[in-house]
């Protein structure tokens, strides 16, 4: 009997699934089995794995006894109508509007587009596919950028997986993805962050602080309402991150006293509202958009002389500077709102320091925790006392 867990990734850390923290306990199990010469495959769709032994072994005796035949496979369908009326209903109700809009929408819209890939079945899409897709996205009008082509991969392979979590797919094939794209990696040094915010204007010179010192993404600060804000939480208040990227968005964050300071200010001087929007804006949806600040963040690089970043560069500073002070992957991504602790290993660096104590901590369960302890151990492995104070 063979039985296979599907659902549970390996994209945490040490291999932990980036779901659930841990080593294969989300998902739900298939089991496949050969018949005569052909391949069974099939999900029970339970999590328990004695469960689904019993249902493989039921199925081989239901086969065994003739009671059933190979059951046929269901029609795969094709990309662009499974797109269309099943994968786009479902990813705009179960992801945020802005998710939809700056990322799926653009995908899906690229794939239709390309009609060698969205007229195959499912089931008949390969890698050599993909890999043929991104050769033409990347041809587009004089080459698109890695990132662009890369981030319609990612649509394709989500929806690929989709399909095969939906038992439209057995396997789904790899997608590669383009080497070359760049990250956001800008790290501001505090001089480079002053001048910048010397030289801006407001509201960006009070947006920027906010996002300086919080790490929050552009689209969250902008949407900051005053019933969000609490004044008397912590050291200084904080603030309810309500709607993100992903569910992990939504957190609590405390306040620096420079934050406290530009919004007690900000609040003085829209009159002490209790409700609305923080930064109020012309614009559809009521509040500063992107667009809104992008004349003032171009003034604001004049004048200061910094080199050119984007907005969304501050908040990658301030988790820089938050990993670089000590703090862990597992606070990071919970100030950072990350659905990975993948993603908050890379602004996290154990210094030598760090894994001295790690280890010396890990000496002290050994011999109970007592400095009494670890001396005697330190003079019966014939080492001076002094060597254990140096971690």
């Amino acid at each position: 009997m063979a039985i296979y867990k599907r659902g549970c990734d390996k994209n945490g850390t040490d291999g932990t699934c980036s779901k659930c923290g841990k080593r294969r306990s989300c998902g739900v199990y298939w089991y496949k089995f050969m018949w005569k010469g052909e391949l069974v495959r099939e999900s029970t769709k339970q999590g328990n794995d004695k469960v689904a032994r019993q249902m493989e072994a039921a199925h081989r005796t239901s086969l065994a006894k003739g009671e059933v035949g190979i059951r046929e496979k269901r029609a795969a369908p094709i990309l662009s109508e499974f797109c269309e009326k099943r994968f786009e209903p479902w990813v705009k109700s179960t992801t945020a509007a802005k998710t939809w809009l700056d990322f799926y929408r653009v995908g899906l819209r690229a794939i239709s587009d390309y009609r060698p890939l969205s007229n195959l079945k499912l089931d008949e899409i390969t890698s050599e596919h993909a890999a043929e897709f991104a050769a033409h996205r990347r041809g587009q009008k004089g080459g698109l950028q890695v990132s662009t082509v890369n981030s319609s991969l990612r649509v394709l392979r989500r929806v690929l997986r989709q399909g095969a979590e939906w038992g439209l797919l057995q396997t789904v094939p790899r997608i590669k993805m383009l080497p070359g794209e760049r990250h956001r990696e800008r790290v501001l040094g505090f001089e480079e962050e002053a001048r910048y915010l010397a030289s801006a204007s407001e509201p960006l010179a009070s947006i920027a602080t906010v996002l300086s010192d919080t790490g929050m993404r552009p689209e969250e600060c902008y949407r900051l309402r005053w019933e969000m804000i609490t004044w008397t939480n912590g050291r200084n208040g904080s603030l309810l991150v309500t709607h993100g990227k992903t569910k992990a968005a939504r957190r609590v964050l405390p306040f620096t006293p420079r934050v406290k300071a530009v919004l007690l200010a900000r609040l003085e001087k829209a009159g002490r509202p209790e409700e609305g929007w923080v930064w109020p804006a012309l614009a559809k949806s009521g509040h500063v958009e992107p667009c809104s600040l992008k004349r003032q963040h171009r003034r604001a690089l004049r004048l200061s002389k910094v080199r050119q970043f984007v907005l969304y560069s501050l908040r990658h500073t301030f988790l820089t500077r938050l990993g670089e002070s000590g703090c862990d992957a597992w606070t990071l991504a919970r100030i950072a709102g990350h659905s990975s602790i993948a993603i908050s290993a890379r602004y996290v660096h154990p210094s030598e320091d760090a894994v001295l104590i790690a280890v010396d901590r890990l000496g002290g369960h050994r011999i109970g925790h007592s400095q009494k302890g670890s001396a005697e151990l330190t003079e019966a492995e014939g080492l001076p006392t002094a060597m254990q104070s140096k971690s």
